[in-house]
């Protein structure tokens, strides 16, 4: 029987009783043999969650089967108070890689595959009747797709016209090394300026320190910061500022994904 994988993506913490809750609900709709992986996000952090959705989802290196299941919802597409627990819709997507994602539609969580889906659908799932859809609602849905019933599709979408474009020179993600992985890819033109061994001013969090632009991670001195193509972003590489032998978090005042990146250039 072939194994499969849900990756769930959310903004609880590491083995908070939520995620216990969510597989114990993925378990009774899935197939027996289905496994899981869980990573967090910071609370309500759209950005960092768009940016693990795409470099999951676009991956060419996934097992057959796999799907992610992605919420953070912190339920910013109306000011107004709610009524019954209403909260943003569950969409269903196709992406480049033919990874299914089922991803909540809050903030950019799905603007790092908004050019890289093959189709987008919302969901005849409910909006309202629960604080906690992710164990309530939703796991139903995830038992579906992977057992290849997607009569839940109601209505095709233009990603163009739903989703956000990806912020601009932020922070995407921040990962357990302190590396601050920006939204900035190859090829773009601010990296297009650069010329390797250069020393560029970057203020981050109110904190502006100096990084060297290099190809590798050891071409700058212990301590050192360096400001260079990372490990995400596959065939385009999105830019990591980083520190040998220290965390550029810190040194920057530990600022959240989302935070802009400004660079002063001669």
């Amino acid at each position: 029987m072939k194994s499969r994988l849900v990756q769930i993506i959310a903004d609880y913490a590491p083995g908070d009783l939520a995620f216990a809750e969510i597989i114990a609900q993925l378990a009774r709709h899935s197939p027996p043999e289905t496994r899981w992986h869980t990573t967090t996000v910071e609370s309500f952090n759209t950005v960092a969650m768009g940016f693990l959705v795409a470099q999951l989802g676009l991956s060419p290196h996934h097992s057959d089967g796999m799907l992610i299941y992605a919420n953070c919802a912190p339920r910013q597409d109306s000011l107004q108070a709610r009524e019954d627990n209403e909260g943003e819709g569950l969409l269903y997507g196709l992406t480049s890689a033919d990874i299914p994602v089922l991803v909540v539609n809050s903030g950019y969580s799905l603007s790092f595959l908004r050019n890289q889906l093959k189709e987008l659908w919302a969901l005849d799932t409910p909006s309202a009747g629960s604080q906690f859809r992710s164990r309530d609602i939703f796991p139903e849905y995830v038992g579906r797709a992977l057992k290849g019933d997607l009569t839940f599709r109601v209505k095709q979408l233009d990603p163009q016209r739903v989703i956000p474009a990806p912020p601009e020179k932020r922070i995407g993600y921040v990962d357990s090394f302190g590396n601050l992985k920006t939204t900035i890819r190859q090829g773009d033109d601010l990296v297009n300026t650069l010329e390797s061994g250069a020393r560029v001013p970057i203020t981050i969090n109110g904190v502006t320190r100096v990084a060297r632009v290099v190809g590798g991670s050891f071409q700058v001195e212990q301590g050192d910061l360096a400001f260079a193509p990372g490990s995400s972003g596959h065939d385009r590489p999105f830019w990591e500022i980083f520190q040998r032998g220290g965390s550029a978090w810190q040194t920057f005042g530990s600022p959240r994904a989302g935070a802009p990146v400004e660079f002063v250039l001669a």
